[in-house]
């Protein structure tokens, strides 16, 4: 232990990290087949101080209780030295992850959400910036969840774009059944170790998946799955996918497609995009197949074939095929269907999806039911907040019919919950609610997000 520590005092400066980082990623873009087998030499107090920045502080606690304040309370630096010292030496213990569920969709069901301790997500952060250095040289470009300089709103456009082009086609929406809790462990590490055979690195991955989970003072371990809300989980998933997924999409079946096609990812979210109906469908029929090879299922429902031809082409010739009308799909929380633009052009439009924006407006009436005796400034301010969020996300200029929907809702739902603070709510009228929101209004003059197509 002594020796490690000594070590740390003459661990290389940031700017020496970040070159040897650099030329890892260079290597790895150089020899997409070459194996890393020394890799955990990059993490030292230095990088941890950097992972321990980008960790988010006002999360949820672990199983320990322990918060980010509380963390740093005593000595920062000598307890990342002796984290750092422990990963390295293969005594750490990585603690069962604190299971919660959070709403899904607009039924009963909930998706589970695991929450580390603090401690663990600053080492998992360590590692997960360790393998983007390697993975990011391989990830393709229909993969946009979770990654470093991409986002949901790119891989929207990016759906558009190829959407336009094609001219509409044919869309494979596909649903992974509980992808975060069928993900094989053994599938897993032999796909890990095509680019990473690092042993510290893969020991620390294996002690986290087989930490376990704890929910109502129970602990569970399975041999399948990965908390959704830990720090690596998004990463392991965009690996397995890339392999299950990503390339055999790329280097297997376009090459045997008669038409055009294209994928679009953000995590375990897909749509593939064709221009024959002949090549989804066959896609369609051996996706099941393969994910099945990995351990994974697809939902029955809401995998499923869906005609988007652009809406023109019909009835353009008589005597030609029926073309069926287009349809609509969802995904990152958007329906996406053929509209008009303002000059009159169809064009591939989207809106909210009724599901997020029925969830959006409970999680709002939850709220104010709860904090309705709070200082109307408090409420305000608060409530504001809520609406910014959401407007940065499903603020795109061709959503404003549903944004106009939610701050309906949000407006209704205030006044509603106000007027129950009074003993005679009744006399609480649109008319006193319109002259109360000029001093404290809800709605501002939002920057929307100009996403191509709008």
């Amino acid at each position: 232990m002594e020796l490690l520590e000594g070590n740390m005092a003459g661990a290389q400066k940031p700017e020496n990290q970040s070159t040897l980082r650099q030329r890892i990623a260079e290597r790895a873009k150089q020899s997409p087949q070459l194996a890393f087998t020394s890799l955990a030499h990059l993490i030292d107090v230095y990088w941890l101080h950097e992972a321990f920045a980008r960790t988010r502080k006002d999360g949820a606690v672990g199983v320990d209780g322990q918060t980010a304040e509380e963390y740093i309370s005593d000595d920062l630096q000598s307890k990342l030295i002796d984290l750092l010292n422990r990963a390295k030496s293969g005594t750490y213990r990585a603690p069962p992850v604190r299971r919660v569920h959070i709403p899904k969709g607009t039924g009963a069901e909930t998706r589970p959400i695991g929450i580390p301790t603090i401690e663990d997500k600053v080492l998992q952060r360590a590692v997960v910036m360790v393998l983007e250095t390697v993975y990011e040289q391989d990830f393709l470009d229909c993969s946009y969840g979770f990654r470093p300089g991409r986002s949901a709103h790119q891989a929207l456009a990016a759906l558009w774009q190829q959407t336009m082009d094609m001219g509409g086609g044919w869309i494979v929406e596909v649903d992974i059944r509980k992808f975060f809790d069928t993900l094989d462990h053994a599938r897993l590490r032999e796909l890990l170790q095509l680019r990473i055979r690092d042993g510290v690195l893969l020991r620390l991955i294996g002690k986290w998946l087989n930490a376990g989970v704890l929910e109502e003072g129970i602990w569970t371990v399975s041999e399948t799955g990965t908390p959704q809300g830990g720090v690596i989980s998004p990463l392991l998933a965009n690996v397995y996918l890339h392999y299950v997924l990503d390339v055999w999409f790329e280097c297997t079946v376009k090459p045997r497609l008669r038409g055009k096609a294209f994928l679009v990812r953000y995590a375990d979210d897909f749509v593939m995009g064709f221009s024959r109906e002949q090549d989804a469908r066959a896609v369609l029929q051996v996706l099941p197949k393969r994910f099945g090879k990995y351990g994974l299922a697809l939902h029955p429902d809401k995998t499923r074939l869906v005609p988007f031809h652009r809406p023109a082409v019909h009835g353009a010739r008589a005597g030609t095929p029926r073309i069926p009308q287009p349809g609509t799909f969802e995904l990152l929380g958007f329906t996406h269907f053929w509209g008009r633009s303002r000059r009159g052009f169809w064009t591939v439009r989207r809106k909210t999806a009724q599901g997020r924006l029925s969830r959006a407006l409970r999680k709002i009436a939850q709220w104010c039911r709860l904090h309705r005796h709070l200082p109307l400034p408090e409420q305000h301010y608060t409530l504001v907040q809520k609406m910014r969020g959401h407007y940065a996300y499903y603020g795109l200029v061709d959503n404003g019919y549903s944004l106009r929907l939610f701050l309906a809702g949000v407006q209704r739902i205030w006044k509603k919950w106000l007027a129950r603070r009074r003993r005679r709510g009744r006399y609480f009228s649109w008319e006193y609610f319109r002259h109360l929101t000029q001093r404290f209004p809800l709605l501002w003059v939002p920057v929307l997000s100009r996403v191509p197509g709008t």
